[in-house]
């Protein structure tokens, strides 16, 4: 069972609150496409093409662009790996168990690094940021990230209603 959604509350944890928000959606994405098959996760039912699997693709890939070769400078092998032509891509052979599996993997790096690492820590130079002026400090990535998965999750809640009627919040 999932945990309910995180209340905000008085804290003065602020790294904590955001980890709780990004696990939770985290959380709401794997369970949004747990028990589709192979063919729902690769099939599409929006104009634009979209499929569940290049989505949990897509959010492991933004994550770890934005903590790993963003905030830490790490080189990753081909951060824009979920884009093919403009267009989110999963990997053909891989499974949405192991799409899902490697966006909580993401998620545990992510924990790492934030817990390790005051929020106002700028960006390091030479992953994705490369001008001092202009590198994101940890809690403005945190931030952006938590939108991402939170619109993401909202658009899967819509497109698992319409494959089988399951509905989110």
């Amino acid at each position: 069972m999932r945990a309910p959604f995180p209340e905000p509350g008085s804290s003065a944890d602020v790294p904590a609150l955001f980890l709780t928000y990004l696990d939770y959606y985290r959380d709401t994405v794997a369970d949004r496409v747990t028990g589709l098959t192979d063919e729902q996760a690769r099939s599409s039912r929006l104009p634009t093409g979209w499929t569940r699997a290049e989505l949990v693709t897509h959010l492991a890939f933004m994550e770890r662009r934005w903590f790993v070769w963003g905030f830490l400078a790490e080189p990753v092998p081909d951060p824009w790996g979920d884009q093919v032509d403009g267009r989110w891509h999963a990997p053909a052979g891989r499974t949405l168990g192991d799409l899902v599996d490697a966006l909580r993997r993401g998620g545990r790096r992510t924990r790492a690094i934030v817990e390790a690492t005051p929020l106002d820590t700028p960006a390091a130079l030479g992953g994705r940021f490369t001008d001092p002026a202009r590198r994101p400090t940890l809690a403005a990535i945190l931030f952006h990230v938590l939108q991402e998965y939170a619109r993401h999750a909202g658009h899967l809640d819509i497109v698992r209603e319409l494959i089988d009627g399951r509905s989110g919040e």
